[in-house]
């Protein structure tokens, strides 16, 4: 921590104020700016742990803190820095159980540490104390859709329809559940940390805890992975001795899912930085697979018995995870991301064997790389048929199949009686196989 600080509190609402602010400004992930300003401010493990919550919260609710911080100010202000540090403020105000003067109180120190800012002091004062007045009537009148921006919300409105579209948004102001894989015997694993058995076989705990700490994981009996990012592997149905494909394969949960299944299973990633961590992961759980760095159009492989294309994508299902991704992304990424997922699809198609099994999947709620996705693969390749899911295969949840018999999961589905842990991440699959020939 900065040796100037005369507050502790300063370090941790610095740093989200940073990776808040050069988020918006080079539109990336929010994870990676809390990562590259993090060494700087020297926290303990708690402090970095306050400074991401203030930072997701305020990306999670931006729109709402946006409109609240309008409604308050005489006039706009032009500069980004201060808004984002009123942001913050607002964020623990409004949505931490964070006490409201050390949220003013640090926003004013911060300031007051800057040259181009230490001038609005009181003005960060008087609008972050009337926030902490009018609490509740910010809250009550927040809309749904304020924490999205409108290019989000034409598209699935078009997609979803008005009702399921509001549900979905409503879903994202909540944090996602931490879900885990586990090796063997699950509901044994329930019981022992504590969590929920979920109908597709995960297990989603119910206290937020350090993830290092629980039983199982220095043993490798388990490994974090929502439960619909669990599906696409189960439904290749991998089988001992069948060499498999896992492409686009970082951080590596589907790859041990095929490689716990016996299959003979080929990593692939672009990234040699993201296989040196899915290599990680798997010597933890004493599973092994083979890795390539190399970008997936350019594989040359023999034929395989089956392949599983998790492609890249908007990343738009994981919004509740990664609030960030509304306001750093857009339909020009979209349409960008469409042509990619369209040539790694052809190129999946071509490096499988005569009867062998393909399953696409996205993070994304976008039909652009789903739904389409699928029909267009379909038309271009008539020696390959869909393969439809059946719901016993996603633990009986119906709601999720498309009449064509693909699995879409929407973040406003897997309803539980703790409201706080429904959910799912957005995900698109469809399955495939090709004619013997």
């Amino acid at each position: 921590m900065n040796q100037t600080d005369s507050n502790a509190g300063l370090g941790p609402r610095r740093l989200a104020w940073n990776a808040v602010t050069e988020t918006l400004k080079r539109r990336v992930p929010l994870d990676d700016m809390l990562d590259e300003y993090a060494p700087a401010e020297q926290l303990s493990g708690r402090d970095e742990a306050l400074a991401r919550a203030i930072a997701i919260v305020t990306m999670r609710r931006l729109g709402t803190i946006g409109w609240a911080l309008r409604e308050r100010l005489d006039k706009g202000l032009r500069d980004d820095r201060l808004l984002n540090l009123l942001a913050i403020g607002a964020a623990q105000i409004l949505f931490l159980d964070i006490p409201d003067h050390a949220a003013v109180d640090t926003a004013v120190q911060l300031a007051q540490q800057e040259h181009r800012i230490k001038h609005a002091g009181g003005l960060i004062n008087a609008v972050l104390r009337r926030v902490a007045r009018e609490r509740n009537a910010i809250l009550n009148g927040a809309e749904p859709w304020l924490d999205t921006p409108d290019w989000l919300e034409e598209r699935w409105i078009a997609q979803y329809g008005e009702g399921i579209a509001t549900e979905i948004v409503k879903a994202h102001r909540s944090m996602a559940s931490v879900d885990l894989t586990v090796k063997e015997d699950p509901g044994a694993w329930a019981e022992r940390l504590g969590g929920v058995l979920l109908p597709t076989g995960s297990v989603r705990l119910t206290e937020r805890t350090s993830i290092r700490d629980l039983p199982g994981y220095d043993e490798g009996a388990w490994w974090v992975q929502d439960a619909a990012a669990s599906l696409p592997a189960r439904l290749l149905h991998a089988k001992p001795g069948e060499r498999i494909a896992d492409l686009c394969a970082a951080p590596g949960g589907k790859t041990a899912q095929l490689a716990a299944a016996g299959a003979d299973v080929l990593a692939v990633d672009r990234s040699a930085k993201r296989l040196k961590r899915l290599k990680e992961n798997l010597a933890r759980l004493d599973l092994s697979a083979t890795t390539r760095a190399i970008d997936a159009e350019k594989l040359d492989e023999p034929p395989f018995d089956a392949i599983l294309l998790d492609a890249p994508c908007s990343a738009t299902g994981t919004i509740r995870r990664h609030p960030d991704v509304v306001w750093t992304k857009s339909g020009e990424d979209v349409r960008k991301l469409t042509g990619l997922q369209a040539r790694l699809l052809d190129k999946a198609a071509a490096l499988l064997k005569p009867g062998g099994r393909l399953v696409y999947c996205t993070c994304s709620l976008e039909q652009d790389e789903g739904e389409r996705q699928a029909e267009g693969f379909l038309a271009r390749h008539p020696d390959f048929k869909r393969q439809p899911i059946t719901a016993s295969e996603i633990g009986g949840l119906t709601e999720c199949l498309t009449p064509d018999g693909d699995v879409r999961t929407l973040p406003c589905h897997l309803s539980l009686t703790d409201h706080d842990r429904s959910g799912l991440d957005g995900f698109f699959m469809a399955r495939f196989v090709r004619g013997e020939s």
